[in-house]
């Protein structure tokens, strides 16, 4: 009976780190999705600038900033230009505050290259 117990232990310990991890991943497919639905890809790419920089450049420019997420979620919903030289990042008003806040986070975990 003991020994039971304790594979009924095991595997519920094991199902609970595979929901942790899977709970983990859907934000960031979450946000991978609404950068691609919304466009996003088009002008950058996931680790080099194509038009824009590329998201890993970004996080690794201002991922030690508390006050980055905010602020590029600002930039995803109201564009901005002259942050990477002259090009301009154009307004998604299409976006919500929230899916911003996402996919500023998102660009933000991005491993440096």
């Amino acid at each position: 009976m003991r020994l039971t117990m304790i594979r009924t232990l095991v595997l519920s310990i094991g199902g609970l780190v595979q929901f942790a991890g899977a709970a983990a991943a859907a934000p960031a497919e979450q946000a991978l999705a609404l950068a691609r639905a919304n466009g996003c890809m088009a002008c950058h790419g996931m680790v080099h600038k194509q038009v824009g920089p590329g998201f890993a450049q970004v996080a690794a420019r201002y991922r030690e900033d508390p006050a980055a997420p905010a602020r590029l979620a600002g930039r995803i919903r109201n564009g901005s230009v002259g942050n990477w030289g002259r090009v301009i990042m154009p307004r998604q008003s299409q976006v919500d505050e929230a899916q911003a806040r996402l996919l500023a986070d998102w660009v933000l975990s991005q491993p440096t290259p």
